[in-house]
């Protein structure tokens, strides 16, 4: 009997808070697929966009289905608190992955710690005495509020606060066009007063090459931190246009989160979280490239 046999007529729900335009998330989709072939069960996917109601809708639906597990991103702090309870109330294991909330009584979490990320690239700017005390910083963001930049700022201020560094978030939206216009609309009225970038969402720090190209700015001039699970990015690394970005492992993340929900339908409660992800620069910036690439 092959591998997945016995579990073919499980279904799972993986659910996300992302846009199925951004890149990264189909590096987190691809992961979903490929975890539905090798194993042998359903895996039902949805995104949302950033929209809360209809995530929620999502879940519950699911729920109602009697699915045998649910993987989901968290939009919004608190957000999903009711539908996690409702999961749990249906003995259905419900695993995080991507943004953490431990507000909500999910079975497990699986992915970045986002405050640890935001703390790790702000030191990463001190460190390297890239930022003194009194300087700005700009941190564009695609959703302002959403779980990930509400979290990873936490993690930059607990740097910056002490070092009296002040910054601002602004709204980049999740179309990457208008993303683009945005930062350069920012950056053409407040470039003078920009000490560093931290790029808050994987589409902002992959538009970074090409806002500078469009304001004048070289590579080099401007130090940008921020993520990094995008060809966009990594090549802007390799090129000296972000001097660090954050890998999260997506494909991972989704394939083991959906492991966890399998094992936890099967009876086995996983009982620990799985933190993911790496910093790298230019020296190693050319392995997560090859893995975007698929080489």
């Amino acid at each position: 009997m092959p591998v997945g046999a016995a579990q073919a007529e499980k279904t799972f729900f993986w659910v996300s808070h992302g846009s199925p335009a951004d890149p990264v998330w189909t590096y987190f989709l691809d992961g979903a697929k490929q975890w539905g072939e090798d194993t042998g069960n359903n895996v039902n996917t949805s995104f949302h966009s950033g929209d809360v109601p209809s995530h929620q809708e999502a879940i519950r639906a699911a729920i109602a289905s009697g699915a045998d597990g649910i993987v989901t991103s968290s939009p919004d702090p608190g957000s999903l608190v009711e539908v996690a309870k409702e999961a749990n109330d249906a003995g259905i294991p419900i695993i995080n992955m991507n943004t953490p909330d431990p507000s909500a009584s999910f079975d497990a979490y699986v992915g970045g710690d986002l405050v640890v990320y935001g703390r790790s690239w702000a030191q990463y700017l001190v460190d390297n005495d890239l930022v003194k005390e009194g300087d700005f910083v700009w941190m564009p963001v695609e959703v302002p509020g959403a779980t990930y930049g509400v979290q990873e700022e936490e993690g930059i201020a607990s740097v910056f606060e002490p070092m009296n560094i002040t910054w601002e978030v602004t709204d980049a939206t999740l179309d990457q066009g208008e993303i683009i216009t945005r930062m350069t609309d920012y950056m053409t009225a407040n470039g003078d007063k920009i000490d560093a970038i931290i790029g808050l969402g994987d589409l902002v720090t992959g538009s970074v090459r090409r806002v500078f190209d469009q304001v004048g700015v070289k590579a080099g001039d401007i130090p940008v931190v921020g993520w990094g699970n995008s060809l966009d990015t990594t090549q802007s690394v390799l090129a000296g246009y972000v001097n660090a970005a954050q890998w999260q492992d997506p494909q991972a993340t989704s394939y083991v989160a959906l492991s966890l929900a399998a094992m936890a339908a099967s009876g086995i409660p996983p009982g620990f979280d799985i933190i993911t992800g790496a910093l790298y620069e230019k020296d190693t910036a050319q392995v997560y490239d090859d893995v975007l690439s698929g080489n």
